[in-house]
């Protein structure tokens, strides 16, 4: 921002207009324009108009720009002119100077009806600065500095001033009448930055639409009742307790039919707001309580239209620390053309002047948003309501990018995953064709979900390439970069993925505007990357890895299970493992489950069974916490405490199946206890009542009727076979034998193929260590049947795990000479060599 006036040439010999800061008009108005034209059809003319040296007529326009019906292009129209006066070049000292002093003039007026304008108290300092007045100007300059910093230029301006002051720049020779003009000028400027500070005293409105929100609605209102003014409630037809909630927390609840359009519903609640500001949450959504006074302050900026607040979207399951940042335009002021548009993913932006990027602000204000964690799209049955309604708009001739982004998103959410590529791919195409397509806020989501589910549709070349592709036009998106990561790692190239990881961890999260998934670029990428070290038989940086995300991330639960079985497949102890996983502190229920899943499949019953009654204590109403321990327990011989850990699950809950059929078993497989007739009768109903499988229910009733000696069927459905060999195989790691000796021949009335029977009870005789009967059972078939790979595979494994080398060693030879390239006789034989 240099010094223009010191090098102007003198002024040529020519007819001057002079300087008449009032200005008449110099032209004629053109025809009349939109508004939506006006503003650039107004700098069109100033262009003209300085070109011309036609003071007059550029002063002239602030007055036809101050017509302009919309309050939004008035203001544009007034910023445009006065970057045509900034942006002008001519070498008349007196006519740039007056131009000068005009543009000063003009945002200074504007400035006294209105001083909370940033962008207009710079553009007076910049006039003012060229003209010399330094005083004033710097005060303009820390007035719109001190508001929004952003403002293009403002920042350097601050030091530009610092700069000339300091070189001790003379001002300019300047002629009479506008050294008189900033007699004027320069005091009213000091006195209009001087009042340039946030409003006080205006008012907000929390707006929300609800149905049955009952579980969430508590500690969404608990968290921003503080922070607003008023709190509108329109309730679409709730049958719980939502409403009697919002009065309780003193929201003016009001009531709107549901018609199959969220944006109806949405609108309603802003009709009836009385604030000067509108905030709009979810029942899912909770504003962070040290946020509230943040919140507060925003509705002093008038000069604003809207707010991004920071939301964290929560994924996934409960507690396990995934989630997604992006910026969600929550606060916007109360015009009653801000309104929503749209049945579903009701929209909002559209309507304000995204053309005056200066309007809105992302601020540091947090949301958590817990509407997307699986449990709640679950028993909310989100996706399918959603698709209904976005399946409607399609019927209605919706075909936009935004909207096939909408549907691709709900399919993948209830798993249809090639009807989600379908749509996302739709809607890339349509973004090809649009100029404005870096401008749309769903863009980088969509990007990203459209990479995702080129993955998960296993095109793993095309998401890699796609990836690129994407990158080219969002850089620094490190969730696309993870993405090509695990698409490289399908390919079979290790190495690749292994780059791509650390490139991951190099660049860190991406930025809050791209949606960006939280820990792309840490603990979701050391985590693989953890894993494929794992994968490589590199146990010891995988362990290092993990440590270091549990470490530095201990919100991050997913990375329990793993470090725990890194752990213990390195022969650590189960008791110093669980001192490793707990040494960050206390953890959560969902921590506890996860190191004690590991800690079960390692045999550390015990240990697992204490984490699991931990976590049981702080989350009492978890059915899969309960199955959890059941199975433990069930691990151990203790089957009436296995019972007991399940019995509230009652054959109403969607967990009721899986708890008849541990009952049943409990009762059925204690040797030390013969269970009663009528606590058999009671819990086989049960099971029935619970809608256990048939095949199931088949099992336990066939084994009953062995029990009591009364006629059972001749033969079992072959569905019959994986619940049969389950219930065998508990009962060998229990070492029941009496209990399986009634079992056994009841699995082996399964109608499968002689073979399959044979060779599946082999297998599970072999991973029990029972090799002896493992064996026994293979012979059998290789004399009945005849060899084929499984029973060699199985017999070789068997002589390897005895010792017997050269006999394992010919099995395998014969599964070579059958199947050359075999994966598991290469490892059987590797084990040989060991």
């Amino acid at each position: 921002m240099a010094l223009r006036l010191t090098d102007a040439a003198p002024e040529p010999d020519r007819p001057s207009s002079g300087l008449r800061l009032t200005g008449a008009p110099g032209t004629a108005a053109p025809t009349a324009v939109s508004d939506d034209q006006a503003p650039h059809a107004l700098r069109a003319r100033a262009t003209a108009l300085l070109a011309q040296r036609d003071l007059d007529g550029y002063a002239a326009l602030w007055s036809e720009a101050a017509d302009i019906a919309d309050v939004h292009r008035r203001y544009q129209a007034h910023c445009l002119l006065a970057e045509a006066g900034l942006a002008h070049r001519d070498a008349s000292l007196q006519f740039v100077s007056g131009m000068f002093a005009t543009i000063a003039l003009r945002n200074i007026e504007l400035l006294e009806i209105e001083p909370r304008e940033p962008r207009l108290l710079n553009f007076a300092g910049v006039a003012l600065y060229e003209l010399g007045e330094l005083g004033a100007a710097e005060a303009l300059f820390n007035a719109a500095f001190a508001m929004a910093p952003e403002i293009p230029g403002v920042a350097g301006n601050r030091k530009e001033i610092q700069r000339r002051r300091k070189a001790n720049v003379p001002r300019p020779k300047l002629p009479a009448a506008v050294m008189a003009a900033l007699r004027e000028l320069a005091p009213r400027g000091k006195r209009v930055a001087a009042k340039a500070k946030p409003a006080t005293g205006l008012t907000l409105s929390l707006c929300m639409i609800v149905k049955d929100e009952e579980e969430m609605l508590p500690q969404c209102l608990a968290a921003v009742r503080d922070a607003v003014d008023e709190m509108i409630v329109v309730d679409t037809g709730s049958t719980d307790r939502t409403v009697e909630i919002a009065e309780e927390y003193g929201a003016k609840v009001l009531y709107h039919e549901w018609n199959g359009s969220f944006s109806d519903a949405r609108n309603v609640s802003f009709e009836a707001a009385t604030s000067d500001w509108i905030m709009y949450l979810d029942a899912d959504e909770v504003l962070i309580e040290d946020d509230v006074e943040r919140l507060r302050a925003l509705t002093g900026k008038t000069w604003r239209e809207a707010f991004y607040l920071i939301e964290t979207n929560f994924t996934g399951s409960v507690e396990d620390g995934t989630s997604v940042n992006h910026n969600a335009l929550r606060v916007f002021r109360n015009r009653p053309n801000y309104r929503f548009d749209g049945r579903i993913h009701e929209q909002i932006a559209q309507n304000l002047p995204g053309w005056l990027p200066e309007r809105t602000e992302i601020t540091d204000v947090r949301v958590e948003h817990y509407g997307y964690l699986g449990v709640v799209r679950d028993a909310k049955e989100k996706s399918r309501r959603n698709l209904d309604l976005l399946l409607k708009q399609s019927e209605e001739g919706v075909d936009t990018a935004f909207h096939h982004y909408n549907l691709g998103s709900e399919y993948s959410g209830a798993g249809e995953q090639a009807k989600a590529l379908e749509h996302f791919e739709r809607a890339w195409a349509k973004l090809q064709d649009d100029p404005e397509m870096l401008s749309y806020g769903f863009v980088p989501s969509c990007c990203a979900r459209y990479v995702q589910s080129l993955r998960i549709n296993t095109r793993f070349e095309e998401c890699v390439a796609k990836g690129d592709e994407v990158l080219a036009i969002l850089p620094g998106f490190t969730d696309i970069v993870l993405e090509q990561a695990h698409a490289t790692r399908a390919l079979g190239d290790i190495d690749g993925s292994a780059a791509y990881l650390r490139t991951c961890i190099e660049m860190g999260d991406a930025p809050s505007n791209y949606s960006a998934t939280v820990g792309c670029g840490s603990f979701l990428a050391q985590t693989s990357l953890a894993d494929l070290e794992r994968s490589r038989g590199n146990l010891e940086e995988s362990e290092r890895l993990l440590l270091d995300v549990r470490s530095a991330y201990p919100q991050f639960l997913s990375a329990v299970e793993p470090l725990a079985e890194v752990m213990l497949l390195r022969g650590g102890e189960p008791e110093a493992v669980v001192e490793a996983v707990e040494a960050d502190g206390h953890l959560s229920a969902a921590a506890r489950f996860m190191l004690a899943v590991p800690l079960h499949e390692r045999g550390a019953a015990e240990l697992a069974e204490v984490q699991l009654r931990e976590a049981l204590d702080a989350q009492p109403d978890n059915p899969p916490l309960r199955l959890a321990l059941s199975e433990t327990l069930l691990s151990q011989g203790k089957l009436t405490e296995a019972a007991d850990a399940v019995d509230p699950l009652g054959p109403d809950s969607d967990w009721g199946a899986a708890a008849a059929r541990t009952i049943c078993f409990a009762l059925l497989a204690d040797e030390e206890h013969d269970a009663p007739a009528d606590a058999l009768d009671t819990a086989l109903q049960r099971a029935r009542d619970a809608g256990l499988p048939d095949p199931d229910l088949q099992v336990l009733l066939a084994w009953r009727a062995r029990r009591d000696g009364t006629p059972a069927p001749p033969s079992l459905p072959a569905a019959s076979a994986a619940s049969g060999l389950t219930m065998l195989e508990a009962l060998l790691r229990l070492e029941a034998f009496e209990r399986f000796g009634e079992l056994l021949p009841i699995v082996e009335s399964v109608a499968l193929p002689w073979r399959e029977r044979h060779e599946r009870l082999a297998t599970m005789y072999l991973r029990r260590g029972f090799l002896e009967s493992a064996a026994d059972e293979w012979v059998a078939v290789v004399q009945e049947a005849g060899a084929d790979v499984p029973a060699l595979l199985g017999l070789a494994q068997v002589a390897a795990m005895r010792g017997m080398n050269d006999d394992a060693a010919t099995f395998v030879e014969e599964v070579r000479r059958i199947e050359p390239t075999n994966p598991v006789a290469a490892k059987i034989l590797e084990l040989i060599e060991a």
